[in-house]
């Protein structure tokens, strides 16, 4: 009779033995593949090296449960081989090629095959050439990619939710079966030429607002917090989000070598995909590095080599140089959602025992090709000398529209030696922030002209062609800050005479501003602007005759500042109580 100890033994063996080939089989795998020779080597995959210290939890990966179980194997699938028994150029997955065929390759044209994007962590074949063999050979590594997104599969209950359900074709046993389980069949014309015309229109890629960027391997990591102050290192940089942060990083300085994070080339070495899936890949240049010193003070390199961290022994301390402490990305993008050109700054120093934790920066800008900056009147507030920032608004609820030339956002009427208003039609001047100026001209009635038509030609020469309604409280205001923009008031004032005609005869504009700020600084903001159209009584010119009008535009500033007060702290109030007895005896 057998004992029934063996029983749990073999148990706990055969587990032990599921376990450990587990183990063997989600190891990674690096071949090279030539004519005649094949050799297979562990490889480590991973965007960062693990500086897990014995004691803290592993990575999700390694936790226990059910894993998802990958449907399709990455390592058969070749979507590039579309000839049979023939191998396909620049093809590195075609099982048919062989080193003859890599010979005359320029480069894989899919390096990277994965599965299903939405498992967190997920098997990828990478594909390269090694053309310093000869013959030359094709790399072959198999890895796991973990995603980028928190919204992914980490562990999985229900296999079936992982593939489609073949559907049951209906026949003429199960039929009845089929119309009882479901709710009938439709025809939807509509939707069935919709879809088929989505289908027919080509569609380019290109990177949108908030999409990663994309580089030869993942893509692009920009370290920032997220739930506590610490570098998160797998965060992704979006397209056309400018951001600017600050975390801590926990190092031990003795091993400032090892951490990737802390070199130069963390950040320099990927390449930026031009669009999404793309084959063209922008590198990332150095433009400038800065060095900082113990003592803060900043020298900028005349090279842009990559630099390490090296440890240094000073006495009974160490030291790590060329450490980074600021990174900034400037990205340059097309209209069509393309990037061109990618540059890098770093700002490096020397890091002691003193300052850890370190605090890193990290900036990333985008800038569009082939863009004028926009001449600002100030930053932010009014600069002697220079034109009003103003426009009008289309409908309730929109941004101010304005003209690409400031000096024609605001105008008046334009003097010159001959004074005639017909000869000036169009002709105007800029108002420019701080100057009184007055402008005229002179016109020449008849009886043959309706005095309705004189006052509205005139009209058209005091107002000019699209006379804004909105006005910048700062030189830099920003179109679409439509609140903060100063209306203008409108005012009509007119002197009615029997038998006369009325015309406009004055513009009068006056612009009110204060000081804004500090008063060491103080900078100019446009708080209120009236616009009052003047119209005076003509008699009506009789037939033959002829009478002359003198028309005048006036533009005054108005300084409405309150008078600066400076500012100091209360005194303190000294709550002091006298014993009952202090003026005893002469109280």
């Amino acid at each position: 009779m057998r004992p029934l100890g063996l029983r749990p033994l073999l148990v706990v063996l055969l587990s032990c033995w599921a376990s450990v080939s587990a183990q063997t089989e989600a190891t990674p795998a690096v071949t090279t593949e030539g004519l005649n020779s094949t050799e297979a080597a562990l490889a480590t995959f991973g965007p960062f090296p693990s500086t897990r210290p014995p004691g803290t939890p592993r990575a999700p990966g390694s936790s226990s449960g059910p894993r998802p179980t990958p449907v399709t194997d990455v390592a058969a699938l070749c979507v590039c081989d579309l000839s049979p028994a023939q191998c396909d150029v620049n093809c590195c997955c075609d099982p048919d090629c062989s080193s003859v065929d890599f010979s005359v390759f320029s480069a894989c044209s899919v390096p990277v095959v994965t599965g299903d994007s939405q498992f967190c962590s997920q098997k990828a074949v990478i594909y390269s050439l090694n053309f310093t063999a000869n013959p030359p050979q094709r790399v072959f590594k198999l890895v796991e990619q973990i995603s980028p997104s928190i919204f992914c599969i980490h562990i999985t209950n229900y296999k079936p939710a992982l593939s489609f359900i073949n559907p049951e074709v209906p026949d003429e046993n199960n039929f009845d079966t089929l119309m009882k389980t479901s709710d009938g069949f439709t025809l939807n014309a509509e939707s069935d030429i919709s879809f088929t015309t989505k289908l027919d229109i080509p569609t380019t890629a290109k990177y949108k607002y908030g999409v990663p960027l994309q580089t030869s391997d993942s893509f692009l990591r920009f370290p920032s917090s997220l739930t506590s102050s610490l570098c998160t290192d797998n965060n992704p940089a979006a397209f056309l989000v400018n951001q600017a942060v600050r975390c801590t990083r926990k190092i031990n300085l003795e091993q400032c070598e090892e951490i990737e994070a802390l070199s130069m080339a963390f950040y320099s070495s990927p390449e930026i995909l031009r669009t999404p899936d793309s084959r063209t890949k922008v590198p990332i240049t150095v433009q400038s590095v800065l060095i900082q010193s113990l003592n803060k003070t900043l020298t900028r390199r005349e090279d842009t080599e990559v630099l390490q961290p090296a440890l240094v022994n000073a006495g009974h301390f160490h030291l790590c140089m060329n450490v980074v402490l600021e990174v900034k990305y400037s990205l340059t993008y097309t209209d069509r959602g393309e990037v061109t050109k990618a540059d890098l700054s770093f700002l490096l120093g020397t890091v002691s025992s003193v300052v850890v934790p370190l605090q890193q920066k990290f900036e990333i800008h985008f800038l569009q090709e082939n863009t004028k900056p926009v001449p600002l009147s100030g930053n932010p507030g009014y600069v002697v000398g220079l034109p009003l920032a103003a426009g009008f608004q289309p409908h309730k609820g929109s941004g101010i529209i304005q003209t690409t030339n400031r000096y024609r956002q605001f105008t008046i009427l334009h003097s010159t030696a001959e004074q005639d208003c017909l000869a000036l039609e169009g002709v105007r001047t800029p108002v420019l922030f701080g100057y009184t100026m007055q402008s005229g001209c002179k016109l020449r009635l008849t009886g043959a002209l309706p005095c309705r038509l004189v006052a509205q030609k005139v009209k058209n020469l005091l107002w000019g062609q699209g006379f804004p309604d909105y006005v910048a409280p700062f030189g830099n205001s920003q179109a679409q800050d439509v609140l903060d923009w100063v209306p203008i008031h409108f005012i009509t004032q007119s002197f009615n005479r029997k038998d006369s005609c009325q015309l406009p005869g004055a513009l009068v504009i006056e612009v009110k501003w204060t000081k804004y700020g500090s008063l060491l600084n103080p900078q100019a903001k446009i708080v209120n602007v009236t616009a009052n159209l003047i119209s005076s009584s003509f008699p009506e010119a009789s037939s033959g005759n002829e009478r002359t009008i003198l028309i005048s535009t006036a533009v005054t500033f108005v300084d409405v500042s309150a008078p600066a007060e400076a500012g100091f702290r209360a005194p303190p109030a000294i709550n002091a109580r006298l014993p009952f007895n202090f003026f005893f005896p002469f109280v």
